[in-house]
């Protein structure tokens, strides 16, 4: 399961661009030395600058997306003539341009620079959702959702990446629950503001639907640039940070391991080792877990509780209270869990949370009790989400391992999406059995899954705690014998193993 490096004692200059030297080293005992309240603040101040624009982009991306939801209540399967499975297939292709080409946007982020591609694709996307109002008949609408797919797919696993960057290992979940905040809150919002916006029908000739993409659309065009003006780059070059803060920001990613394993230019190499790594695809089935549960109620939560009895504007309004809960809970959870530095119990109260909810909503209970499942639902997939994707983020070293290995799992978690947005159809309402079944399937995977991987990751950090003593005590007598020969040699060579060395630890 786990294997010496090769090579412990390599030479410091075999890796152009390593800062692992004696040299760097040095630096590192010059670097700033903060107190907590100092640390706090930089932190804010990092904080203010990146979460608020980021967090919006996000709420736009979940409000383009998840607004058909919405839209189907406000005419859009009866002016479109959605037959049969056709509005199911709508949803279904969105994810397919999403998936293929998450990995590769990722990738892209670092070369074309965050605070140009994240706001540009932004804006791309709003001006695809404000198109989608103009739409008149099915083919236009699945080009549409296809297109709408492939500009947004950069936007959150680069956006997880980019946090990565800017915060230690045991301080990115709250970021990440923070930044996801936007999307939680995203399902509320759509609701209220499609019930506002449904208002507008007959305007111009369009119905409300058409007006509740247009007017989404060209706020994300207003969000996008803005973001041009206000995002910046990494730590290294952020001049919002003083000389020292910046070198403080680096160091403190460095020390926790979570930026080892690369020497800082591109290799194929780095790409590879993610997809070979087996942990890489375990949190994949963790992330389907949590993917397929928020896509079902994503789509389904205003034609669920329409399948109550209301009507459809009071449908809108009452899918608003379960995210501001899921929203809530998300925030807690995270708060908890980077306190603890422990993320298996957040992902394994999901998973908790999502059997309870989608088990009620199977069920012949009564209406108030599967109102109170939706909170199970939402909560459970949107609220622990953060836990899951901080997770693979936390035990993966280095700057393109570690964004590829993020892409891939939200990549096949988003898989799970394309599968729930055909499950509940029409013809099973009001209990959508087979939706609401596989719902549970996805939930159990993911909870085998997490029981692997922390066995997984207990025996290797147990391993290596037992076996670092003897490296160090090596290192030790092989660092004084080549000084008695006048080399000069790293004095952690293993650190280049990136997760693979005797020092890292996985994050439980």
């Amino acid at each position: 399961m786990d294997q010496l490096p090769t090579s412990l004692l390599a030479d410091s200059h075999d890796d152009k661009g390593s800062s692992n030297t004696v040299e760097d080293q040095l630096n590192v005992a010059s670097s700033p030395v903060l107190s907590d309240a100092e640390q706090r603040r930089l932190y804010r101040k990092i904080d203010m600058r990146l979460l608020p624009i980021l967090t919006v982009m996000l709420l736009c991306s979940f409000l383009d997306r998840g607004n058909i939801g919405n839209a189907k209540l406000q005419g859009l399967t009866t002016q479109l003539h959605l037959t049969g499975s056709k509005y199911n297939n709508v949803l279904a292709l969105y994810f397919l341009p999403y998936i293929l080409l998450e990995c590769p946007a990722s990738l892209v982020m670092k070369r074309l620079r965050p605070s140009r591609w994240l706001p540009g694709i932004t804006i791309a996307w709003g001006i695809v959702m404000t198109l989608m109002g103009l739409v008149t008949n099915y083919a236009q609408l699945v080009g549409v959702r296809v297109a709408l797919g492939a500009v947004e797919a950069g936007l959150f696993p680069g956006a997880c990446w980019y946090l990565s960057m800017w915060y230690p290992r045991h301080a990115l979940q709250f970021r990440i629950a923070l930044f996801w905040g936007g999307a939680t809150i995203a399902g509320a919002f759509s609701g209220a503001l499609a019930f506002a916006i449904s208002f507008m029908a007959g305007e111009g000739g369009k119905e409300g639907w058409s007006w509740t993409f247009i007017i989404e659309g060209l706020a994300t065009i207003i969000v996008g640039l803005v973001a041009l003006s206000v995002m910046v780059d990494f730590p290294d070059t952020a001049s919002f940070l003083t000389a020292g803060e910046r070198q403080y920001v680096l160091e403190a990613t460095k020390t926790d391991s979570s930026a080892s394993g690369e020497d800082g230019a591109f290799h194929w190499r780095y790409i590879l080792a993610a997809f070979i790594d087996w942990k890489t695809w375990t949190h994949a089935v963790i992330f389907v877990s949590h993917v397929g549960p928020l896509y079902g109620i994503t789509f389904f939560l205003p034609t669920i509780i329409n399948s109550f009895g209301f009507s459809a504007a009071r449908s809108q309004l009452l899918t608003v209270p379960p995210y501001v809960f899921a929203a809530t809970l998300g925030v807690t959870f995270a708060w908890l869990s980077d306190a603890h530095k422990l993320r298996w119990p957040v992902v394994l109260a999901g998973h908790a949370l999502c059997a309870l909810g989608y088990g009620i909503q199977v069920s012949n209970a009564p209406f108030a009790a599967k109102y109170f499942g939706t909170f199970a639902c939402v909560a459970g997939s949107y609220g622990v989400f953060p836990g899951a994707i901080s997770w693979i983020a936390n035990n993966t070293a280095g700057h393109y391992k570690r964004g590829t290995a993020i892409a891939i799992n939200v990549a096949v978690g988003t898989s799970a999406g394309a599968i729930a947005s055909i499950l509940f159809r029409e013809e099973d309402t009001p209990r959508y059995v087979l939706g609401n079944a596989i719902e549970l399937m996805f939930v159990g995977l993911g909870t085998l899954s997490l029981a692997v991987t922390v066995f997984a990751y207990s025996r290797i950090n147990a391993w290596r705690d037992r076996e670092l003593a003897r490296l160090n005590a090596w290192r030790d007598r092989e660092l004084a014998r080549l000084k008695e020969q006048g080399e000069v040699h790293d004095a952690a060579p293993w650190r280049r193993q990136g997760d693979w060395a005797p020092d890292f630890r996985y994050t439980l």
